[in-house]
């Protein structure tokens, strides 16, 4: 002690260091929990057989309008390939081949996706009752934090009308050479997702360009599980199912990307099926 001052050196200052943070999943990886979800619905839909008899009627109209969107999509080839395609020698083999293989393709995706837009358009009243049941067996009741059902059928029908106006686009892009395919795919994909999600969505209270901007923020698992579907859609006995199963899986998926929401705002009281 000298002058009344330590001769000890001061201590050393405390360095926090920050805590380390889980790392956030990829991609990829949030792809992959999307593209469960559709087959993770259609577990839970075999599971509970209560719901069966609502997923009857849109299962029977997602097969009749698939099974017509096939058949529409082939009759409309042969026109196209006489009206829009190249005629035979105007291009190199190669090429020729590729377009025509992109437009088959095409043409039965933009089939497939406008019978499905009917079908879905029959039974939104049905399958906005299959989401309904969903989340009111997992969670005791549903949201009820839209504004009305007049503004309930409105967003509906935008969404609806957007996922039949991509059919067209999808057999547009697909015509482009060598990237064509995979946008038409993400596309449809995409408007897939849309829809099958309008239901849960619209409950909380979403207008349809915020459940845009929920893809968009969410557009990993938007994209996965839509691949998936239309995966399904490949598979003749599975698609019996798509449709119920979709709904199922959509609805399981916005409730586990949207918990807050899940306990939050008034909720509809379950109903006896």
């Amino acid at each position: 002690m000298a002058d009344g001052l330590s001769t000890f050196p001061p201590p050393p200052p405390v360095v926090q260091t920050a805590r380390a943070e889980p790392d956030a999943p990829g991609r990829l990886r949030r792809a992959a929990a999307g593209a469960w979800h559709v087959f993770s619905g259609l577990w839970f839909l075999l599971r509970n057989p209560g719901l069966w008899p609502i997923a009857l009627l849109p299962a029977l109209l997602a097969a009749g309008g698939i099974l017509l969107g096939v058949v529409l999509g082939a009759f409309s080839i042969r026109w196209f390939e006489e009206s829009v395609l190249p005629r035979q020698g105007s291009m190199s083999p190669v090429a020729s081949l590729l377009l025509t293989l992109a437009f088959w393709a095409g043409a039965m995706a933009a089939g497939i996706l406008a019978g499905l837009a009917v079908a879905l358009l029959l039974a939104a009243p049905v399958l906005d009752l299959l989401s309904r049941r969903v989340e009111e067996r997992q969670n005791g009741g549903a949201p009820a934090v839209g504004a009305g059902l007049r503004w309930e059928l409105l967003e509906a029908s935008k969404g609806l009308a957007y996922f039949l106006a991509a059919a067209p686009g999808v057999l547009i892009v697909s015509l482009i050479p060598i990237v064509g395919a995979p946008i038409a795919l993400l596309w449809g994909s995409h408007a897939l997702a849309l829809q099958q999600t309008d239901p849960a969505l619209t409950r909380r209270g979403l207008s349809f360009t915020a459940r845009r901007g929920w893809h968009k923020r969410y557009r990993p698992e938007s994209l996965g599980f839509g691949i998936a579907g239309w995966a399904l859609l490949l598979i003749p006995i599975a698609n019996l199912l798509l449709v119920p199963a979709l709904t199922v899986g959509a609805t399981r998926l916005v409730m586990e990307l949207e918990p807050d929401s899940r306990a939050a705002g008034p909720r509809t009281a379950p109903s006896a099926l």
